[in-house]
Parts: C-alpha cells; sequence; structure tokens
C-alpha cells in the first residue's frame, strides 16, 4: 500500500454550527467547503473535517489527543485566542525542542498551539 497523504483530520462535533464559529470565527481557519454532516476547513497542509456523528448513526466522542496547529508565536496566539475567550490547560509548556499551548474545542476536542524552534535531528 501506498500512503501518498493524509487528506483530512476529522473532528467530531455534536454541533456543528457551533463548531464551524470555533473553527472559522475564534481559530481564523479557512472554510473551504459544507458537507452534509458537516463543515471542512483549511489549516495549512491538511483539512480538518468538522462532522456530527449521530447524522450517520454513531456515538459521539471528543478526541482528547491534542491536534497541534503550528503557528509562528505560540504566546502570541495564546494571547489572541484567550481574548476571544479561550480557556487553556495550564501553562505553555517548553520541551526544550518546541513551545506548546493545550486547550480544546467547545466539545472537548484536544488542541494545541505548536512551535518547534530547535531544528529537527538527521
Amino acid at each position: 500500500m501506498l500512503v501518498e497523504k493524509v487528506d483530512f483530520i476529522s473532528i467530531p462535533s455534536q454541533d456543528k454550527e457551533r463548531a464551524k464559529e470555533f473553527y472559522g470565527e475564534v481559530l481564523g481557519l479557512e472554510l473551504e467547503k459544507q458537507t452534509p454532516i458537516g463543515y471542512e476547513f483549511a489549516a495549512g497542509n491538511v483539512t480538518i473535517g468538522i462532522w456530527e456523528p449521530e447524522a450517520v448513526g454513531m456515538e459521539f466522542q471528543p478526541n482528547p489527543a491534542p491536534l497541534a496547529l503550528r503557528v509562528p508565536d505560540v504566546e502570541a496566539a495564546r494571547v489572541e485566542l484567550e481574548g476571544k475567550g479561550v480557556q487553556f490547560h495550564g501553562e505553555t509548556r517548553d520541551s526544550s525542542v518546541c513551545h506548546m499551548a493545550f486547550f480544546a474545542d467547545p466539545d472537548g476536542n484536544g488542541l494545541m498551539l505548536h512551535h518547534r524552534y530547535a531544528p529537527n535531528a538527521g
């Protein structure tokens, strides 16, 4: 099997209109299109697909593993989002190779602001 690339990342929601506002207005992602069960947003090199699992007979469960959103400056992005009412989980972390700040969308899906400042090894 040859995997060419990741086409999209699925983000479950219980309220696709609320999620549309969060990802579009709060995070500032570009809306690519509306689908029968949600919305697709451009996020750099991948599409974020917001969908309502109940619309296809599946149970909603938020994804707690954070989706890392690369930004040029984690602290500046954090201040911007806090100004829009986003609450972060703890302080911004420095791993000695990157900065990270954790938060969640209104459905409880994990998100992270991320910026790698050290070069990749190898």
